[in-house]
């Protein structure tokens, strides 16, 4: 049977190792399995939306309210919008597929990082557009006007803070960029990790409400996933101006988001005082391994996230250290696939990362141990 050829150049995404395959291939018991590759928020959700989860599971089998009316609001209001400006998905990446639909086809360019999330180049490729990416690993947005000038691409793509490698460029950096971007180029400004960014450092921190206002070709993504702790339950947005969001309108599927997914977003932008905990948390955690990356004399990029990226250089091979964790119940993300020797690890609480520090001490001896042999 023959499928759509643009099909043959893309990649399937690769999730993290979820717990279940770990048990199943490594017979580790499920509590002993520290799960760091996705960057889930390790603290769970917050206690408020697990007991509006509760009193609404009763509720399953009404379809959700599809103008997602009260979500909108309170995002609106949060990010000093209006709700016409807002667009709900099942994740933020489901909105970056209705973008990338609404805006490239075969004849379009996109234009990204060379690390940076994988799904942006997935969606491309599914409309067959072409891909460019900068040579720098990281943001260099010397290499992206260069590239911009020399292309001009239909969309940019800029990961703010960056996953996998979680570095952040300042806001008024971005700003002069995008004040060189023709009005007809759609710019993504993905933010699924803002929360972390401007906790850490203001320069950092990008305003929906500013951004679009500056700039009417870019968009804003959120998520719930990260900070907010609602990884399970896909729930993700986009803010840009209004002529924009109605066009998504046009690709968005009903009822994209369950009634779950509604309530638990709703309820969780009312827990700001836990959310901005986790925060907290999570950097007094880093912390710790860049202490431990000091001591082993690994480098590290500098976070503005949840979880740090570990590079080993010609000391080990990534792929070795994430295997030998992942045979011990510690899962992290192997980066070798990205073209980099490293692994990225989502911050634990304490008490998990005291454990991974153990386990890594116990993986780097083998390691050294059989290239002594």
């Amino acid at each position: 049977m023959k499928f759509n050829k643009v099909l043959d150049n893309c990649k399937i995404y690769e999730a993290g190792k979820p717990i279940e395959l770990v048990v199943r291939e490594y017979g580790v018991d499920t509590k002993d399995i520290i799960k760091l590759a996705s960057n889930e928020n390790p603290y769970g959700t917050s206690p408020k939306v697990i007991e509006k989860i509760k009193e609404l599971s009763k509720n399953m089998f009404m379809y959700p309210d599809d103008s997602m009316y009260e979500l909108k609001e309170a995002l609106a209001t949060k990010y000093s919008v209006e709700s016409q400006n807002i667009i709900v998905g099942a994740g933020s990446d489901q909105i970056l597929d209705f973008l990338i639909k609404a805006k490239c086809d075969e004849n379009s360019k996109i234009l990204m990082a060379k690390t940076t999330f994988a799904m942006y180049e997935i969606y491309g490729r599914q409309t067959g557009c072409t891909i460019l990416k900068t040579e720098d690993a990281m943001h260099n947005l010397e290499q992206f006007e260069q590239m911009y000038n020399e292309h001009k691409p239909d969309m940019v793509f800029l990961c703010l803070p960056n996953n996998p490698l979680g570095e952040c460029l300042d806001r008024e950096d971005v700003y002069n960029f995008l004040a060189k971007v023709d009005k007809e180029t759609l710019v993504v400004v993905d933010c699924a990790y803002m929360e972390y960014a401007s906790y850490k450092d203001a320069k950092k921190a990008i305003e929906p409400a500013d951004l679009i206002e500056k700039f009417p070709n870019a968009v804003y993504l959120g998520t719930f996933s990260k900070a907010y702790a609602l990884g399970g339950m896909r729930t993700g947005y986009g803010i840009g101006q209004v002529n924009l969001i109605k066009t998504l309108y046009k690709i968005r599927p009903p009822f994209n988001i369950t009634t779950l997914s509604l309530a638990a977003a709703i309820e969780a932008l009312k827990d700001e005082e836990f959310v901005n905990e986790c925060i907290k948390l999570n950097f007094d955690e880093m912390k710790r391994y860049e202490e431990y990356a000091k001591r082993k004399e690994f480098s590290y990029i500098d976070s503005y996230t949840n979880f740090i990226t570990m590079k080993f250089d010609n000391k080990y091979i990534s792929s070795d250290v994430a295997q030998k964790l992942l045979e011990r119940g510690v899962i992290v993300r192997d980066l070798t696939s990205y073209g980099v020797n490293a692994i990225r690890i989502t911050i634990g609480t304490q008490k998990q990362n005291t454990r991974v520090f153990n386990i890594l001490d116990e993986v780097l001896a083998l390691l050294d141990k059989q290239e002594n042999l």
